[in-house]
């Protein structure tokens, strides 16, 4: 609990109610008679994106600016109403997303009197998007147990047709015959090339402690020399965030899928911004984490179909001609064999990728 609170309201109020308040998932703010935070809750600090050392003391307003309609509800507030906002825009600091949210403001215990008001944040969108991604799971679950018994089903027969061929080629008389044979043992590698390709989120983990910028920057020197002209990097790094533990080369590879999708999408030209935080507090998959390290991937390109946002972790699903649909499969069931999440948000001139890595165990 922060001091500010503690000595702003008597022992009775902080042992019946703010700790109560700390253990709650909904986003719980409590003003004090002058407007200014004097508590928030660890779901407040992950929804506003703010710490309670950063927020306690400030002016309501300036952490929920939601403009005359919360000035009215607090004035109610004064009186002993309760008021919902419902469906209000939320521009949260230093984040140019904005979010839908359903504000009630109510008096702070029995007495109104005490001249405290708290205030509750729910997202609009998050039972909806708990069943979306609870379906997007199971989905993807499935689809990654065909894929498995798919690719299982192709290797084993491409390995006795390239054998085929080759015997085939020793026996064959002319030059022209063998280049037939040749065409098979080609595609039947591309082939398993490709299969490799879908298997490759399965393969065993080294885990082994790593920093996150280490796998960003490796990205970016890779992508700048593959891409020296027309690219460029904007960075913006928490040099706080703490190592997580997991597979290094698979993260470069989730990275790396990512931001090449963007390189291809911007016609490589275009800027791409690299961005980390430390989140406190943060759910991930419905557990708990005390810490988790967040980064996320910009780019300015044109965006990504609105038909195909919805799917664009599902194999095979891709916007380009020449795609195959599967790095951004990959990247999700790695990201999610470490137990983490990635999500995707798109509209002309800003695709974003985010991806939260925990930090030591569950809660």
């Amino acid at each position: 609990m922060h001091q500010y609170g503690a000595n702003q309201m008597n022992q009775s109020q902080t042992v019946d109610y703010l700790q109560v308040l700390e253990a709650l998932t909904t986003a719980v703010l409590v003003v004090d008679a002058d407007k200014r935070v004097s508590f928030m809750n660890p779901a407040a600090e992950t929804l506003l994106a703010t710490s309670i050392q950063r927020g306690v003391g400030r002016e309501v307003g300036e952490l929920v600016p939601l403009g005359i309609t919360l000035q009215a509800a607090l004035m109610a507030a004064e009186q002993g109403d309760t008021t919902t906002l419902r469906e209000e825009t939320l521009v949260r600091l230093g984040d140019a997303n904005t979010l839908c949210v359903d504000c009630t403001v109510s008096p702070f215990g029995v007495q109104h009197q005490s001249g405290f008001m708290i205030i509750e944040l729910d997202r609009v969108d998050q039972l909806t998007r708990i069943a979306r991604d609870t379906w997007v799971h199971e989905r993807q679950d499935a689809l990654n147990q065909i894929v498995r018994a798919l690719a299982h089903e192709i290797k084993n027969p491409l390995g006795g047709l390239r054998g085929a061929a080759q015997l085939l080629d020793r026996e064959l008389p002319r030059r022209e015959l063998r280049e037939y044979t040749h065409i098979i043992t080609h595609e039947a590698d591309r082939l398993s090339r490709l299969v490799d390709r879908l298997t490759g989120g399965f393969q065993a983990m080294d885990r082994q402690p790593f920093n996150l910028h280490s796998v960003l920057e490796h990205v970016r020197k890779l992508i700048l020399v593959e891409s020296p002209e027309g690219v460029e990097f904007k960075r913006d790094y928490d040099p706080s965030i703490p190592d997580v533990c997991g597979d290094r080369a698979q993260m470069i590879q989730v990275v790396l899928n990512i931001v090449r999708n963007a390189v291809q999408a911007m016609e490589r030209r275009g800027q791409i911004s690299l961005r980390t935080r430390v989140r406190r507090q943060y759910t991930l998959r419905n557990q708990r984490h005390r810490l988790v390290v967040e980064a996320s991937i910009t780019d300015n390109g044109p965006g990504i179909d609105p038909e195909l946002i919805d799917r664009v972790f599902f194999p095979m699903v891709t916007g380009r001609a020449e795609g195959t649909g599967l790095g951004l499969a990959l990247a999700q069931e790695i990201i999610h064999r470490h137990a983490g999440s990635i999500e995707c948000t798109s509209e002309p001139g800003r695709t974003c990728f985010v991806l939260a890595l925990p930090v030591g165990e569950a809660q």
